[in-house]
């Protein structure tokens, strides 16, 4: 047994270095382009305008459909090469609201185009691939229900069309209430982190990259010579995007254009984007991986599409490897310095660090008052590792099971510091939410005890990390859950 758990702590180390080192690398590639990022110009815009299709899909969002509507409505595009095309399969109220805008849009010369489906099927990839059958733009657009795009998105990214092998252009998200809470902060170094960094990495470094989901405009007959929107994988976004690049098309970024967005406010709804973002990766990671170490394609490039499409494999190996800490030290005795094991929590500790390395650059790329904004960063970090229960749960779902529902993240029209989300629909009672995190935060507690009892202080601080994670979630989770009120109700 002894044997068995060393072996299983040893590959779990393995693991999480495998991914955490890798934000490194991709750091280094930053680093190494900077100027050519920061000096990248903009193509000129074409001598005539094509023909451009906005797709807002939708389901059950009363509270930010109108917002939505209104921002797409007042882009700077000529009206008569422009369709708005709201995919909704709401089962609520939403649908009026969105008939309402519509109309209000409509008198001011806009077309606009309703599509209610009564059936999800497929949910978004499904109302997408519905909504692409009526589409009549060169060009489509896609927001998500959260998003509130400036007035000069498609005048900023439609040129970069005049290349034909561009596919896509996808720009950075920002954040509506990133002051809100503790919460939103964390999510938005995060957000900062993949988008500052990762994105920009891969575009400049020449590796896949992908089409975010929202706030990207795709070539319609990309789309079509991809094989179109397809819902086998809970991330169609991802999916497309590869296929898209496997049949030689390109995918731009352009991190200097921000479309603001609005975070989720519940620890639910984070738990609930982290679970559908992880289980779908994985899925797609099984469906497109063999093609992609068949395709002709530098080792280099395969090597960082495979991190890139398993990268959620790091919390199941964080999650393994924190488990086993304490069963390892109880099968041995004495304390552990100079021992091998040693070693292995020093390569754990330095992969784990690798991404708060990241987002702290990523701050500095973003941010010229970066340094004042630093205590942050153990917000992400402890919000980060506290979802990793369920976070590993949808991968190993994954991995398991071919179960596609997709859980939307509930939005409730928040901005900076104002709003509200208790009271609304969309905000459900689980009162026994967070139970388990609670658990292993004082099961994490005992272990970073128990390491120091057994004076293997290099496993400490990230015990101790991992025990502030699950208790903070935990607690979290319990407190937002409480009901509190007259509550709504709503469907989801």
């Amino acid at each position: 047994m002894r044997t068995v758990l060393g072996v299983l702590h040893f590959v779990s180390v393995v693991a999480l270095n495998l991914y955490g080192l890798n934000a490194y690398l991709l750091l280094a590639i930053h680093w190494w382009n900077r100027r050519r990022i920061r000096e990248a110009a903009a193509p000129e815009p074409p001598a005539e305008w094509p023909s451009v299709t906005v797709q807002l899909p939708l389901y059950n969002e009363r509270y930010v459909a109108r917002r939505l509507l209104e921002a797409v409505g007042a882009l700077d595009y000529p009206h008569d090469r422009l369709e708005i095309q709201v995919l909704d399969d709401s089962t609520d109220d939403t649908g009026g609201i969105i008939a309402e805008a519509a109309s209000q849009l409509r008198a001011r010369g806009l077309t606009v185009v309703h599509l209610h489906r009564r059936e999800r099927t497929g949910f978004k990839a499904g109302a997408l691939a519905a909504g692409h059958k009526e589409v009549r733009g060169e060009f489509v657009a896609i927001f998500d229900a959260d998003a509130v795009p400036n007035p000069d998105f498609l005048r900023t990214t439609i040129p970069h069309f005049s290349d034909a092998q561009v596919a896509v252009v996808q720009t950075r998200w920002g954040h509506l209430n990133r002051e809100f809470s503790v919460l939103t902060i964390a999510q938005s170094l995060g957000i900062d982190g993949h988008f500052a960094v990762e994105q920009s990495a891969r575009f400049w470094g020449n590796l896949l990259l992908n089409f975010n989901g929202t706030a990207g405009v795709w070539r319609k007959v990309a789309i079509e010579d991809a094989g179109g929107w397809s819902h086998d994988t809970l991330t169609e976004d991802l999916d497309l995007s590869y296929r898209a690049q496997l049949r030689g098309w390109r995918i731009v970024y352009r991190p200097d254009l921000v479309c603001p967005a609005e975070l989720p406010v519940l620890i639910t709804g984070f738990k609930s984007q982290q679970r559908r973002w992880a289980k779908g990766s994985i899925q797609t990671a099984l469906k497109l991986l063999p093609a992609v170490a068949r395709a002709p394609l530098s080792l280099w490039t395969k090597y960082q599409a495979f991190i890139h499409l398993t990268y959620y494999m790091i919390h199941p190996a964080i999650l393994i490897g924190v488990l086993l800490s304490a069963p390892v030290l109880s099968a041995r005795e004495g304390p552990l310095e100079g021992n091998i094991l040693v070693g292995v929590s020093v390569a754990f500790t330095l992969g784990v660090l690798g991404p708060g390395f990241l987002l702290v650059y990523a701050q500095r790329v973003l941010d010229p008052g970066w340094l004042r904004h630093l205590w942050r960063l153990p917000t992400i970090m402890i919000i980060g590792v506290g979802v990793a229960w369920s976070t590993s749960l949808a991968v190993l779902d994954a991995l398991w099971r071919r179960d596609l529902e997709f859980v939307r993240t509930p939005k409730f029209g928040i901005g900076q510091a104002d709003g509200r989300w208790r009271g609304k629909a969309y905000a459900d009672w689980r009162p026994w939410g967070g139970v388990v995190e609670l658990a292993l935060g004082l099961y994490c507690g005992w272990s970073t005890w128990l390491v120091c009892v057994h004076q293997s202080y290099a496993a400490a601080p990230l015990l101790a990390l991992y025990t502030t994670g699950f208790l903070t979630v935990g607690a979290l989770t319990l407190i937002q859950g409480a009901p509190r009120g007259n509550r709504r109700s709503g469907s989801m």
